[in-house]
C-alpha cells in the first residue's frame, strides 16, 4: 500500500535517474570500476595459476628464504591498496564534483 507521497517520491527518483548529471555520474564510475576490476580479477587469477601449475616457479628464492610466491603474493595486498588509492582520486576529481552538483540540485528543488 503506497501513500501519495510514495508515489511523488518514486517519481522524483526516477526523473533524478534520467538526468544528464546522474547518467554522467554512473557513467563516470563504470569507466573506472569495471577496467580496474577486469584487471585486478586478471591480476588475481595469474596468482592463483601460477600458485596451481607453476610450483617450480612460485618456489624459487629470490633471496634467503624469500620465494616468487610470497612476493606475489604480498603483491595482491599492495594492488588492493594501490586500487583503493586510485579509487579516491578518480572520486575525488570526477565523482564527487557531479555528485555534489547534483545533490545541490536536488536540495534546490529543481
Amino acid at each position: 500500500m503506497s501513500t501519495e507521497q510514495d508515489l511523488n517520491d518514486d517519481t522524483e527518483w526516477e526523473r533524478i535517474q534520467a538526468s544528464p548529471e546522474f547518467v554522467e555520474l554512473r557513467r563516470r564510475l563504470r569507466n573506472f570500476v569495471f577496467p580496474v576490476s577486469a584487471l585486478f580479477l586478471l591480476w588475481y587469477l595469474l596468482y592463483v595459476l601460477l600458485a596451481d601449475y607453476a610450483h617450480e616457479f612460485m618456489a624459487s628464492k629470490i633471496f634467503g628464504n624469500i620465494t616468487v610466491g610470497l612476493v606475489l603474493g604480498l603483491l595482491q595486498f599492495v594492488s588492493t591498496f594501490l586500487i583503493t588509492w586510485l579509487y579516491v582520486r578518480y572520486a575525488n576529481r570526477k565523482l564527487d564534483p557531479v555528485a555534489d552538483e547534483l545533490r545541490a540540485k536536488i536540495e534546490r528543488g529543481e
